[in-house]
């Protein structure tokens, strides 16, 4: 029996690698992109140049440019992401229906007994990285094991633009030399737990005994010692099967303008009936969640006389939810989401040509969203909405 052969696949810098596609000034700058710092805006993706001086996804912008003075600071185009995310997806899709995707800059591929068609695993993942350059102009950096673990680990260790192969029956060794905060799923408080018992690398873990781990970390004391020996069973999944689907969205300044939150509402309704679509799946509760600048959150959820995966069923919900709650405070968060999940075909009553006709459109937006990006098609309604309300960030 062959051993298994994954590829994890790493944009690099991906949403600065985008911009520069667009804006070709900004090849070989220090470029930052993230909210503005007179709003709380924190960086989403930063360049390599820039990343020389500390500044790293997640940290606060006005910090960013302490930093690095000299970078150019670029808001970010979503859509524009979205759209370049879908069309790697694709190019991946191409090699094995065995595709996850992790974010929208990251994803594995279970490649396993493709060897006879594309060659080993290696050569496999320096044709996808040239496929990915030529045809989207696009950086990215791929780990090719026999498991997630360690691919994951092994894409990440000389990037960018590299292919890193760990061979089989090697992952260990390839591990032991690592630093404790390398390992997947070891989180800060866990690694400093570990260093504080002398285990500076994943080999020094791999030595300790595993009743030892047990001891001190309960169950996942053998998580851990498994992961440290590069031991990985999890399979590639393309499709999770979720209790529930969900989109939401963090703005960089509070709004207080009802508009502006009813077409993002509705923007964010016609995600969640999309990923509903996509999956086959209907939803019988429609939920709203909503939190303020202080923070405070609030959740509310109406359940439907039958399910749905239809845009301006969940939105009409959706916005009922909206104006019953709202307070008329400046809202820092908003998401929609949809459960009661479903795989039972809603029946149609007589007559129900309309409902007919709007499957049929949905159908057509899907392929076309799938295959160009959830902006390529949008509500002439949500064209208004300034780019700059958004803030997200890139995997690092």
């Amino acid at each position: 029996m062959c051993a298994r052969a994954i590829l994890h696949v790493d944009l690099d810098a991906f949403f600065v690698a985008v911009e520069r596609l667009d804006n070709p000034a900004l090849i070989g700058a220090a470029v930052i992109v993230g909210g503005r710092p007179e709003v709380r805006g924190v960086v989403a993706s930063a360049s390599y140049e820039a990343r020389k001086y500390g500044v790293h996804s997640a940290m606060p912008t006005a910090q960013a440019l302490r930093l690095c003075p000299h970078a150019i600071l670029v808001s970010g185009h979503r859509g524009r992401y979205s759209e370049m995310s879908a069309r790697v997806m694709a190019i991946l899709a191409d090699y094995t229906p065995l595709l996850e995707p992790l974010s929208i800059d990251e994803a594995f591929l279970d490649v396993t007994g493709t060897e006879a068609h594309y060659g080993p695993p290696g050569r496999l993942a320096h044709a996808i990285q040239a496929r990915i350059q030529a045809e989207l102009g696009l950086s990215a950096s791929f780990g090719v094991a026999t498991n997630k673990l360690v691919a994951k680990i092994a894409s990440d260790l000389h990037k960018p633009h590299a292919v890193t192969v760990v061979p089989p029956g090697e992952e260990a060794a390839f591990l032991a030399p690592l630093p404790i905060r390398k390992l997947w799923g070891v989180g800060a408080i866990t690694a400093r737990e570990l260093e504080r018992l002398g285990l500076q690398t994943i080999g020094d873990l791999a030595r300790c005994p595993i009743d030892e781990l047990r001891r001190r970390f309960g169950a996942s004391g053998e998580g851990l010692w498994r992961a440290a020996h590069g031991l990985n069973d999890s399979p590639v999944t393309p499709e999770h099967e979720a209790k529930s689907l969900s989109r939401e969205e963090t703005f960089a300044q509070d709004i207080r303008d009802r508009n502006v939150l009813r077409r993002e509402l509705l923007r964010l309704s016609d995600a969640v009936a999309m990923r509903l679509r996509r999956h086959g799946l209907q939803a019988r509760t429609i939920g709203l969640k909503l939190r303020y600048g202080d923070f405070s959150t609030l959740t509310r959820q109406t359940t439907l006389a039958e399910p749905t995966d239809a845009g301006p069923v969940i939105y009409e919900h959706g916005l009922a939810l909206f104006e019953a709650a709202w307070d008329r405070r400046a809202v820092r968060l908003l998401g929609i989401s949809g459960s009661g999940l479903t795989r039972e075909g809603r029946q149609l009553r007589l007559f129900e040509q309309g409902d007919q006709r709007q499957a049929q459109l949905d159908a057509a937006l899907d392929r076309i969203r799938a295959r160009y990006g959830e902006r390529a098609v949008q509500r002439a309604s949500l064209l208004e909405e300034p780019e700059e309300l958004w803030i997200g960030r890139e995997t690092e």
